[in-house]
Formats: C-alpha cells, structure tokens, sequence
C-alpha cells in the first residue's frame, strides 16, 4: 500500500471528498428507504411480509434494502435501471445504429445512458402499475386490507411515486460514479445488503435463545460463510498470466524494448454482475406475478421460488449466459492483439495479429468457464443455507458475492487515486 496504508487517504484532499461525497449520497439512499409510499397500511404490510423470509420476495427485498417490505418510495430498488441496462447491451449487440454509438467514445456512451434511463422510467411504470394491483389484493393474516382506500387515485399515486423513487435513485449511482468513489449502482446494493446484518445476527440469537435453531447449525453456517468469504477472495484475486515478449527497437542511438512482461487475465472478468443481471431477469416478472391473484400468474411465481429447481436452474443458466456476455462486451481480444503488434509485443510461440487474437480468446473462454462455475455455486449456496439450516433471512452466496466483489472493486480503486497521487508528487519532486 502507498505511504503506510488507508491511513493516509484522508491526507489526500481529492481522494477525501470523494469518499464524503460517496458515503452522503448512501445516506440519503438510506433515509428514503423509510419514507413510506402513500396509502398503505405499514403494520399489515410488515405482517404479510413476516411469512416471505426466504421466497422470491424476501431477494427481491435484499436487493432493494429492505425498502420493498416497507413499501417506501425506494421500494423498487434500483432493478429497473439494471434490467433496462441488460436489454440496451443486449440490442447493441443486435441494432447497427447502437452499435455505431457504443463505439463513438464520450457522445455515444451518453446517448446510449439517456436511452437507458428512458427504459428505466418505463420498467418503473410497469412494475408500479403491477405491484399496485397486487397490493390491493394483499391483506395480512389477520384480514387487514394492505392498501387503505384501493382504486384508480390509489395506482396512478403508486407508480408515480415507485417512478419517481426508482429514478432517484438511478441518479444518486451515476452520482456516486461521477463524483464518489467506486461503482455507485453497486454500491446502493452493497450498502442495502450491509445495512440489514445487525438485524439478521440479532435474529440469529433470537432464534437460538428460544431454542429454534440449534448452537451447531450456527457455528456450520458462520465457519461456512468465512470459508466462503475467504473463497471469494481467492477467486476474485485469480488470474491467468500469459507471457509477453516486447521485442527491442532502436530510436536514434538508444535501444528500447527488449523486456518480458504479461497479459493478466482475470478468472472472474465479470465480477459480480452476472448474479445481479440474473437476479434482475427473474425478478422482474415474477415479482409481478407474486402480487396478482390470477391462478396461472401465482403457479410461475411459485415456481421461480429461491430453492425450486426451476428457480435455480434458471439462475444458473443467466449466470453462465452473463459471464460469457460481459466478458466478451468489456474485453476484445482483438483490439488487444492490434494493440500489442503496435507496440512491438508479441506472445512467445504465436503469431502476431489474428493467431494472437485467437490464442487470447481460447484462454478468456476457458478461464471464463472456471469463472462462470465458481459464481454459480456461490450463488446457489442461499438455498442450501435456508432449507437446510432453516436460515431466518435471505443472506448467503449472492450477499456475500456481491459485497466482498464491491468492497474488493473499491479498495483498488482507492488504491488506484493513492497510487497516482503519490507518482504525481514524485514527479513533481523530479522536475523542480
């Protein structure tokens, strides 16, 4: 670490501001999850949500920071800005006109995010619309009606406001990616998962006490988490170095080149978007479908259950599609290939240009194999946790993921400003 660790990063005045501006804009995320959506009655709400623990809707709610079980503006989460992503990679790859564009650098990238943020504002409407109906259809066990006066003023209040709290937050992540530190959309997620693990562990002992869940089960689940935490980190730090020759090249009366270095290629170039992409997917229209009475639309909710093979087959299936997917949208191992010619480098035993091109992708394509099996099996471990250690809450594999890939995605980048600041300096130093 740069001049003796995190200790000095708030001796840099940049790095500092970035982390205040970050850890404010998480805090307002944080206090609009407790502002409640209109219309709705908060202690029925609580108790309908009390059963749904380990279903579908108890993901969806870890996703969205506990803001769906309260029904508050932010009850949406920020699902919507990320399938709306999904879709727009997606036609890129299929549509010329988008394709043109994610190819035209700064202009391009923007145009190509308002087409996102269009496609969020219209996910929100539907999803609102949906989750508005279904609401008023809910009704505790008790027979309490969720939704205090339901009809037309009731829905049109839901989504405008669901719609509003959604594109809020999709502003506070590009926010946070602007002008904080790190992935803001990650991060709105990372800090909705932390946020709920003092009131998961308090439940834990709970349950203990009263003699519900055993000592034993506690002391597996907590050596199985650090075990997958420690995993994770192996894995996220896992790379496949290929060697790369740089041949010598004289320039006037000096002779440059001539060193050997390598081309890192990461097992997991994705980090953790698959498992988010995956979960965006399926949640989507089962969500809906969970809140709609109609006999068919309650048969697929059941079936996209956490732990029914349905559910998980399908998880699976995403996860695989999405590493291969992401990797291949944010490495070309072309462009690679032409690059390394350029500047002379060339890998020991393969040709320069296409053969490169082709050896590299080869190697991407294997490894992301190996990526793609250690994310599923990380992300299916939820499953085990809940059935079979009778787990009161949805945390496990995808939790766990998702905030040691974030958390390891930002400490690099801190280290990254510290690192410029201190060469900066350096330099600085040289020249006077």
């Amino acid at each position: 670490m740069v001049g003796g660790g995190f200790g000095n990063i708030f001796k840099i005045p940049e790095l500092k501001k970035k982390i205040y501006v970050t850890l404010a804009l998480l805090v307002v995320y944080r206090v609009g999850v407790h502002v409640p959506t209109p219309g709705i009655d908060g202690a029925a709400l609580a108790t309908f949500f009390a059963g749904k623990k380990g279903t579908l809707l108890g993901l969806f709610d870890m996703f969205s920071g506990g803001a769906l079980e309260r029904l508050s503006v932010f009850a949406l989460g920020i699902m919507p800005y990320i399938s709306a992503s999904i879709i727009l990679q997606l036609l890129t790859v299929t549509i010329p006109h988008l394709e043109r564009l994610s190819k035209e650098g700064e202009q391009g990238r923007k145009k190509i995010t308002q087409y996102t943020r269009y496609g969020t504002i219209l996910l929100s409407v539907i999803q609102g619309f949906g989750i508005s109906i279904g609401l008023e259809s809910m009704s505790s066990p008790g027979g309490a009606p969720v939704v205090i006066h339901p009809g037309w003023e009731f829905r049109i209040m839901t989504v405008m406001t669901l719609t509003a709290g959604t594109a809020f937050i999709m502003w506070l992540g590009e926010q946070i990616t602007e002008r904080g530190i790190g992935n803001g959309i990650s991060l709105i997620i990372f800090a909705g998962i932390i946020v709920r693990m003092p009131n998961a562990i308090r439940n834990m002992f709970r349950l203990v006490s009263t003699g519900e869940m055993g000592v034993f089960s506690v002391l597996i689940l907590l050596v199985m988490m650090v075990l997958v935490v420690a995993f994770i980190i192996y894995m996220e730090q896992g790379q496949r170095r290929i060697p790369v020759q740089y041949a010598k090249r004289v320039v006037g009366r000096k002779m440059y080149g001539g060193q050997s270095t390598h081309l890192p290629l990461k097992v997991n170039t994705s980090g953790v978007i698959p498992p988010i992409f995956a979960s965006s997917i399926i949640m989507f229209p089962a969500t809906i479908a969970s809140f709609i009475t109609i006999p068919w639309m309650q048969n697929l909710a059941s079936a996209v259950t956490p732990g029914n093979i349905v559910y998980e087959s399908l998880y699976v299936a995403f996860i695989f599609f999405f590493c291969y997917f992401y990797t291949a949208v944010t490495f070309n191992p072309v462009d690679v290939a032409d690059n390394m010619k350029k500047q002379g480098g060339y890998i020991p035993g393969i040709r320069p240009g296409k053969r490169t091109a082709d050896h590299i992708d080869r190697v991407l394509t294997r490894i992301t194999l190996g990526g793609a099996i250690y994310v599923s099996a990380v992300c299916v471990l939820p499953s085990v946790l809940i059935t079979k250690f009778n787990v009161p809450f949805y945390f496990g594999g995808t939790a766990l993921l998702i905030v040691v890939g974030v958390a390891i995605d930002t400490i690099q980048q801190i280290e990254s400003h510290m690192l410029t600041r201190h060469y900066e300096g350096f330099l600085k130093k040289k020249r006077a």
